[in-house]
């Protein structure tokens, strides 16, 4: 039924610019052709998802012709779209996208917010956030924008204090207050919730935690609000490609009414639209 390709995780190790563009296996810039397929790099859950939703239901009658590829890092789907191996990327949020462009030179934009994956805190050993014992061991997100999420959920529920003003940039060495006396153990994003069994408590992203069987809505300790929250995720582009007739068509049906019915319907809570 899809029609995708998955990336492993083993790119995010390349670390390198040119490894993760050379992970892609196209040297072709699609994003140029506006006549072929627009290709989106996507996560799996949601994203890939409700592209999938929007291909099937969708795309046919708004005259669109989409391809969805896998990925299931946090590295690739920008490099692919910097690269033009794919010619859109919808898996990420403002504060990650900034902080990536920021970090590796790209320029890559946001087009459209599309929904809100709320980052909860899960354990396999404790019922509530105030048994984690002294001492207890929680995962977070290694990268910075999300670990700086999930330290600010821990502070805005009185498990930790922070410095004043470090927002998404926050790191265990921001903390002030510590009267578990936690300790933290900074992971990729995809591997916190296969961590539960190795450690007391993980914060998780909303699409791992789907992945992982989790319902944030049931599961977590402690969830992040979605009022007022800045991290929606978003479809994206390169810079210069936001005109596209296919971006500007696939944007609109993102934001459709049919869209906005299916993730309510479909993820119960656990993702929420934006618009």
């Amino acid at each position: 039924m899809r029609n995708t390709a998955k990336i492993t995780t083993a790119v995010l190790a390349a670390g390198a610019l040119t490894l993760g563009l050379s992970a892609c296996g196209s040297d072709k810039d699609s994003a140029s052709d506006t006549s072929g397929p627009l290709v989106v790099a996507a996560s799996p859950t949601p994203h890939a998802e409700i592209l999938t939703y929007v291909k099937d239901n969708l795309a046919k009658k708004a005259g669109l012709d989409l391809e969805v590829k896998e990925f299931t890092d946090y590295v690739t789907p920008n490099t692919a779209t910097e690269d033009g191996s794919v010619g859109a990327n919808y898996f990420q949020t403002q504060p990650y996208l900034d902080d990536f462009n920021k970090k590796n030179g790209t320029h890559i934009v946001s087009v459209v917010d599309v929904h809100l994956e709320p980052l909860g805190l899960y354990s396999h050993k404790v019922k509530k956030a105030d048994d984690l014992k002294s001492g207890a061991t929680v995962a977070v997100p290694n990268d910075t924008v999300n670990e700086g999420r999930a330290l600010q959920l821990l502070a805005a529920n009185g498990i930790i204090g922070l410095k004043d003003g470090v927002g998404t940039a926050a790191t265990p060495a921001d903390v002030t207050k510590n009267p578990k006396n936690l300790k933290f153990k900074e992971l990729e994003a995809a591997q916190t919730p296969r961590s539960l069994d190795d450690v007391d408590a993980a914060v998780v992203n909303g699409n791992y935690a789907i992945e992982a069987d989790l319902k944030p809505a049931q599961d977590a300790l402690v969830l992040e609000s979605a009022k007022g929250n800045p991290n929606s995720n978003l479809l994206a582009v390169k810079e210069g490609h936001e005109d596209d007739p296919r971006v500007e068509k696939l944007a609109k049906l993102l934001n459709s009414p049919e869209v906005k019915k299916f993730i309510e319907d479909k993820y119960d809570g656990a993702v929420l639209p934006s618009f």
